[in-house]
């Protein structure tokens, strides 16, 4: 006797994206999460802008996500340079070349969570179980069961985690991961600056350090800075003025004069992919499965399309009334993401490494 058809561990923007892709399918879903609910509703500002792709944003309008954003939020992505050292020459996108009015779009992060969030509010045979930390998970031939911190057990015919890239039940799960440490770190803060950006992404590969400026509406920009730690440090012990002047010298002031106008966030580089998708009954969507480096973007369009692929086959397998949890739908699942994104995932540390 199961509690539940699909039980997700984590409810992070991945997550929630897969719960609200099954609604509407016959399958009973439940949310858990370590999180209060307060704090899903309104999450906090991390100062993460993530770029979304044209299929990413498909994808999130079709659950219900996109129309959720403030569109004076959403920044477009008109064009994008790719700088080397001091070189004078650049690798250039502009989204004219290719026939379309934007490359993509910037969103800041904790919006992307909040319309996750309000998407599946009311949602019919959705529960979520806030508070709550998984503890043990035990497999068996019909169900998994999920142990929570509280002693609660839920039987589910299928456990899906999405949980971070430091996915604590996907260790549960005798799967392991293959984890690149780069060994520095990532700040990333909003600044106003004097010169127009022009919608225009830059990518600056300097030997030791990497930068990117990321277009926000209006004369802002999302800064983003890798260094090794300590000079991380550095960074985030200077007040606002000599920071503005550090990171306006870092961009050769080709912005102009630039300041801080948001808190400073700082995060580890850390890449991870897992060594498989699947186990018996058992899932990886989002971080979870494959946890990018952010120098090509692609995480958060990965962990939408991860979510993606596995809602349509078990809609497709309640549909016929087969087995979600089966072992051959579990293997296309990950057969497909594994294609879509190792490739991908290589190139990106090897990029990142080289830098």
């Amino acid at each position: 006797m199961c509690d539940v058809d699909v039980l997700v561990v984590g409810a992070g923007p991945a997550g929630l994206s897969l719960a609200r892709g099954l609604a509407g399918t016959g399958l009973s879903v439940t949310l858990v999460e370590q999180q209060p609910a307060t704090a899903l509703a309104e999450p906090a500002f991390d100062g993460r802008e993530i770029a979304l792709t044209h299929a990413s944003r498909q994808i999130m309008q079709a659950l219900g996500l996109w129309q959720r954003i403030d569109p004076a939020q959403v920044s477009p992505l008109r064009s994008a340079k790719v700088m080397n050292g001091g070189s004078p020459f650049a690798l250039g996108f502009a989204a004219a070349k290719e026939g379309v009015e934007e490359l993509g779009w910037l969103v800041p992060n904790h919006l992307i969570r909040r319309a996750a969030w309000e998407a599946v509010q009311g949602q019919a045979g959705l529960d979520l179980v806030d508070g709550a930390k998984v503890t043990a998970v035990e497999t068996g031939a019909q169900a998994n069961t999920v142990v929570l911190d509280d002693g609660r057990r839920l039987a589910a015919r299928l456990v899906v985690a999405a949980d971070s890239r430091f996915s604590a039940t996907r260790r549960m799960m005798g799967i392991g991961a293959q984890m690149r440490d780069f060994g520095k770190s990532m700040l990333v803060c909003r600044m106003a600056h004097e010169r127009p950006h022009r919608h225009e992404a830059w990518e600056w590969f300097g030997y030791g350090r990497t930068l990117a400026m990321l277009p926000l509406p209006g004369d802002q920009c999302s800064a983003v800075i890798t260094l090794p730690p300590q000079q991380i440090q550095e960074l985030m012990a200077m007040d606002e003025d000599g920071f503005g002047e550090a990171v306006g010298g870092f961009f050769e002031q080709r912005l102009g004069r630039m300041q801080p106008v948001g808190t400073r966030h700082v995060y580890p580089l850390v890449g991870v992919y897992a060594h498989r998708f699947a186990g018996p009954r058992y899932a990886l969507v989002g971080d979870a499965a494959v946890g990018m480096h952010p120098v090509t973007a692609h995480g958060f369009n990965f962990g939408l399309q991860s979510q993606q692929r596995l809602a349509k086959l078990l809609e497709e397998a309640a549909g016929r009334g087969g087995d979600i949890g089966e072992a051959a739908l579990l293997a296309r699942y990950e057969r497909s993401h594994r294609l879509a994104t190792r490739p991908l995932y290589e190139a990106t540390n090897a990029i990142a490494a080289l830098y």
